[in-house]
């Protein structure tokens, strides 16, 4: 995602957008928007956090949890994590929404964006989805 950004010259204006645009990374999505992934490659930087790649290991290690989100309601949302990054860090703006039972963080949110390790459009629940669109009414109302 980041090399196909760079090379089409759409880092610089991804990067702009995120100032107005409400936008949602969803596990590559998520490493593509962190300040910090533990390696060089082409990122939009946007928000601060410190993400490690793979951190479950590889495809065969792909699993399910039950997750409490903030912002959520009727009850645990069904996380499906495939290959999924975790969060290891977080700078003070930005606000923890979920984390495994193990404590590690796999969704937060800064502002009008918003980070998932696990993917919410492989399960029939919307509520992430009606999350995201809240925010994004929410910046349309502040513009």
């Amino acid at each position: 995602m980041g090399k196909l950004a760079d090379w089409y010259g759409l880092l610089e204006p991804l990067k702009d957008a995120s100032k107005s645009v409400p936008l949602w990374g969803t596990c590559a999505g998520l490493i593509f928007m962190a300040k910090d992934v533990g390696m060089k490659q082409p990122i939009l930087a946007v928000m601060d956090m410190v993400v490690e790649r793979n951190a479950f290991g590889r495809q065969v290690d792909s699993f399910e949890e039950d997750l409490d989100m903030i912002g959520l309601e009727g009850g645990p949302f069904h996380g499906i994590f495939i290959r999924a990054p975790v969060i290891k860090e977080v700078g003070s703006a930005v606000e923890v929404l979920s984390r495994l039972k193990d404590g590690r963080i796999v969704a937060a949110r800064r502002g009008s964006m918003l980070v998932t390790a696990f993917h919410p459009e492989l399960t029939p629940d919307d509520r992430v989805h009606q999350y995201f669109l809240k925010m994004c009414k929410q910046a349309q109302e502040a513009a």
